[in-house]
């Protein structure tokens, strides 16, 4: 039996952009994980949220509606959602069938969004 990798979800701000961490394996159980980031994010109400995908390892529907969930919050507080990479094959693999990856803006890594995206 493999163990699945347990999901988790660092917050920080850095430079004036709200940062979202995600690692692991993302399923209904790990979805008020990232909930509670997006309340989080529309209560600093920073201009840029970067997530960075890069750890997440496997995400099902309910991960995925939280992601158009975040990005529907994000625009219509005027803000901006930047999926940062490189995404797992199961990820993209997720965004790419549903149609949704051309609906996200999308960075290729942490470094590469918060470079074109701070404030300072």
């Amino acid at each position: 039996m493999t163990t699945r990798p347990p999901a988790r979800v660092r917050i920080h701000e850095e430079r004036g952009v709200f940062v979202v961490v995600a690692s692991g394996d993302f399923d209904a159980d790990e979805r008020d994980l990232l909930l509670s980031a997006w309340d989080e994010a529309g209560e600093r109400n920073l201009p840029v949220t970067v997530l960075d995908l890069s750890g997440v390892t496997f995400g099902d529907s309910s991960f995925l509606d939280s992601l158009l969930r975040a990005r529907h919050r994000h625009l219509t507080g005027g803000r901006r959602l930047v999926l940062a990479g490189p995404l797992h094959h199961g990820v993209e693999l997720l965004l790419t069938v549903t149609g949704t990856l051309p609906h996200f803006e999308t960075a290729i890594s942490i470094t590469d969004a918060l470079r074109n995206n701070t404030s300072t």
